[in-house]
Order: structure tokens, then C-alpha cells, then sequence
């Protein structure tokens, strides 16, 4: 996993070169014929970025995006109605047996299939109209850590294409050296605040809330730590109930419209007693973990990574082996 993870700044790099023609080709396509829709299908941290897709593509795109529910195809062999949308299929092997039959029927009721994926032999880029690998490289550790990132990069190369953010494509190209930055940034002090917890949150909002559904995985996986990723905005509707007195939660905030709104939470949370550690953001009383300012889309890659190599290192502090998290597959054949 350590490993892996610190591959991820030349992972990027080198998709971003490989896969511009692709991207651009992809894009005239869209853009001679826009989708009413876009539809994600993955699974566990493919569909993290899933849900950083989303984010992305209504606020940059004004284009509706939905999750689909594999299950609809692949157990009540229901087929919706997906003309003249793009199904973003996301996987680091193709393989998954219920992602495949979502795919399979989501093609046949008219959907563009674009699949962004590691292995670009594997059933699900033979089934895609347009393919995106993610150049990644073998992964063989459980946890994905660098097929993560590359997931969320190709996104944004897709999105800031597609929308012709010119901004946006420029800070992107400067992500392999800020993610080599936040590789290196010490977050150790998360570690004694999480050596003995139980469970905790973990808080985003907006496209930082896939970031804080990965970290809740990544804790549950090597760290054998129960984690809960929360809203920040959903936070306030039930789930505070649980906070108390040292309390621990850490919390992601990039530097966009959802900024204050976290930097409040995290100073109403320290108001209660609650331990936060607190990741793009300065507000009294908390942990603070150092981070790395840029364009606000690419900060949710930079505190991923920063996150990983934490994770890690929590993981063998509390006696774990994040290689071998127990009762896990590389490949999860979910039917």
C-alpha cells in the first residue's frame, strides 16, 4: 500500500500525457451530441470517485449525474430506460461480475458506455464505446490507493476538457509535483488522537466528500477502525447526536464555496468537546494537518494522498497489516 500510493504523482503524470487524444476525441463526441444525462456505476472506492465525478460534472457542466444501483440489474434484472446518456463506468480491474451486468444492459438500453479502468483488456473496456484507462499500473495491494487518484484525475481531465476550463486544465497539469508535495507532508499527529479509537467521522462536502468516503474505507480496511463518512451539511441531521466529549472526527476542506461551512462545523465540534482533525482549514482548538493550497478541484486529490501514506502508518500502529486486510479480495465478485 505504501508503496503503491507513493507512485501515484508519476501514475498521473503519465496518464495525463497518454490519455490526450483520447479525452479530446471523447469530448468532440460529447459535444456533437450532448447526454441528458450521466449515470456512474462502480463500486467501493471506484465509486468515491463516483461521487467526485458527480460533484464535478453538475457544477462544471450543469448535466444531470445519478449513481447507479447495480443491484436494479444485476438481482431484479430490471433494465431503466438510458437513451441518450453516458454511463461513466468506473473499476481498477473491469471484472466485477455485477458492474459487468450493469454495463451489459445499461449498452443494450441505449447508453454511451465510457469506462475509466486499469486494466484495459478486461471485459469492461471490451464493452465500453470509449475507453480511459487509468495507466496505473499493476495494484496489488487490497486497498486501492493510486488507481484512486488516477480515477480522480481522469476525471478531471474529462470535466475540464469537456467544459473547456482552461484553469482548471492548467492546475491539473501541476498536480504530479503537488502530489509529490503532499505525499511528504507529516499528518503523524493524527496518529495518537485515532492509536485507541472505535469509531469516528469522517466530513466533507461537495467534491470532498468522496475524499472523506474513501479515508471512512481505507480506516475500516487497514486500520480495522469503524468510520462513518458524514456531510458536513448532513452532520447537523442526526448524526451529531453521537458526538461528545472526545468524540474524534477528522474533516476535509477544500478551499471552495464549501469552505466556511466546514470551518464552522469544525468550530461548533470543538464547541461540544469533540477531538477534530481538521485538513484545509485553520480553526482553533484542532488537530491541524498540513496541506497544500491549489485549484480547489485538485485539492481533494492532495489531501488523499497525504491521507494514504497517514493511513498506513495508522494501520502498523494499532497492529495491522494494511496489505492483508482481513476477508478481502483484490477483485470483489459481487453478484
Amino acid at each position: 500500500m505504501f508503496a503503491e500510493a507513493a507512485q501515484a504523482p508519476e501514475v498521473v503524470r503519465e496518464q495525463l500525457q497518454a490519455n490526450s487524444a483520447r479525452i479530446a476525441a471523447l469530448v468532440a463526441r460529447l459535444r456533437a451530441q450532448p447526454p441528458r444525462a450521466v449515470v456512474t456505476c462502480a463500486r467501493g472506492s471506484s465509486d468515491h470517485a463516483a461521487t467526485f465525478a458527480r460533484y464535478l460534472i453538475e457544477t462544471h457542466l450543469g448535466v444531470l449525474t445519478s449513481s447507479a444501483a447495480p443491484s436494479v440489474s444485476s438481482v431484479y434484472d430490471a433494465a431503466p430506460d438510458l437513451a441518450g446518456t453516458v454511463m461513466l463506468a468506473i473499476s481498477q480491474s473491469g471484472a466485477s461480475p455485477d458492474l459487468l451486468a450493469v454495463v451489459t444492459r445499461a449498452r443494450a438500453a441505449g447508453a454511451r458506455i465510457v469506462a475509466l479502468v486499469n486494466a484495459p483488456g478486461s471485459p469492461l473496456a471490451q464493452l465500453a464505446h470509449d475507453l480511459i484507462p487509468l495507466h496505473a499500473a499493476p495494484e496489488r495491494s487490497v486497498a486501492a490507493t493510486k488507481s484512486f487518484i488516477a480515477s480522480l484525475s481522469a476525471i478531471v481531465q474529462l470535466v475540464a476538457s469537456w467544459s473547456a476550463d482552461a484553469a482548471l486544465e492548467a492546475a491539473l497539469m501541476q498536480s504530479p509535483q503537488l502530489l509529490r508535495r503532499a505525499w511528504e507532508l507529516d499528518w503523524s499527529g493524527a496518529l495518537p488522537q485515532l492509536l485507541a479509537a472505535n469509531n469516528l467521522y469522517v466530513v466533507g462536502r461537495g467534491i470532498g466528500l468522496a475524499i472523506a468516503q474513501e479515508a471512512a474505507l481505507k480506516f475500516k480496511e487497514t486500520c480495522g477502525l469503524h468510520a462513518e463518512a458524514v456531510s458536513a451539511a448532513e452532520l447537523r441531521h442526526g448524526p451529531m447526536a453521537l458526538v461528545r466529549a472526545g468524540f474524534p472526527l477528522l474533516l476535509f476542506a477544500q478551499h471552495d464555496e464549501s469552505h466556511t461551512g466546514v470551518t464552522q462545523l469544525a468550530d461548533d465540534l470543538v464547541g461540544q468537546g469533540a477531538r477534530v482533525l481538521l485538513a484545509g482549514a485553520s480553526v482553533a482548538h484542532t488537530i491541524a494537518l498540513p496541506t497544500t493550497a491549489t485549484h480547489p478541484v485538485i485539492e481533494p486529490l492532495l489531501l488523499a494522498q497525504s491521507f494514504y501514506r497517514m493511513a498506513n502508518a495508522l494501520a502498523l500502529a494499532r497492529g495491522y497489516d494494511p496489505d492483508q486486510p482481513p476477508h478481502l479480495n483484490k477483485i470483489t465478485e459481487t453478484l
